[in-house]
């Protein structure tokens, strides 16, 4: 009797083990997701969580890594992160991304990734609106200190201006976050 009752209970273990796996990826497939990296982003997951699956920012990781940065964005928030892409760092000239990896670089490191970072949340309607009624251009503390401006082109694109006026495109806007909202962008902004 009392295999049997063990058998029962495992049972029984088993199927509210599947039952709440199942329950748990439904609530995943309902929410509208954005494909960043051949990965779904989740809203309910914050900026960290949502980050790691995208095959397109594993630089973007590693370096918030290594620059201490998870906790941080893994966060309350809110945060809009302006995301480079892998591609996006290659551009920069060689040996850039290994220097600012290494551990005596990590304040250098940090300073480059918080300026990719406003506390806040905005969203690619809130940042037209408020640049459209600033003349076209929005500008953004971040929160390494120093601002970067948001302007639109002609043809309906956005871009990030960094402090020495080179451009990123926004190349996938709107990623929400538990914790804030991520625009990936096509270069690699640089305080002054």
């Amino acid at each position: 009797m009392f295999n049997v009752n063990r058998v029962s209970l495992l049972g029984a273990a088993v199927f509210a083990l599947s039952l709440s796996s199942g329950l748990v990826a439904n609530s995943f497939a309902k929410e509208k997701t954005v494909e960043v990296g051949g990965a779904a982003m989740y809203p309910s997951k914050n900026i960290i969580e949502n980050a790691v699956n995208s095959k397109d920012h594993t630089t973007l990781v590693a370096a918030v890594k290594a620059a201490g940065l998870v906790n941080t964005l893994e966060g309350k928030g809110p945060f809009t992160v302006f995301a480079p892409t892998n591609a996006a760092f290659d551009k920069l000239p060689d040996g850039t991304v290994a220097t600012l990896l290494k551990p005596e670089n990590k304040t250098q490191l940090t300073n480059v990734l918080t300026y990719h970072v406003v506390a806040g949340d905005y969203s690619a309607a809130k940042m037209s609106k408020e640049a459209k009624a600033n003349g076209g251009k929005l500008d953004l503390k971040t929160v390494e200190g120093e601002h970067i401006m948001i302007e639109g082109d002609n043809m309906g694109g956005w871009w990030v201006v960094d402090g020495k006026g080179d451009k990123a495109k926004i190349t996938i806007a709107d990623v929400n976050q538990s914790n804030g909202v991520i625009h990936v962008i096509d270069g690699v902004l640089l305080p002054n």
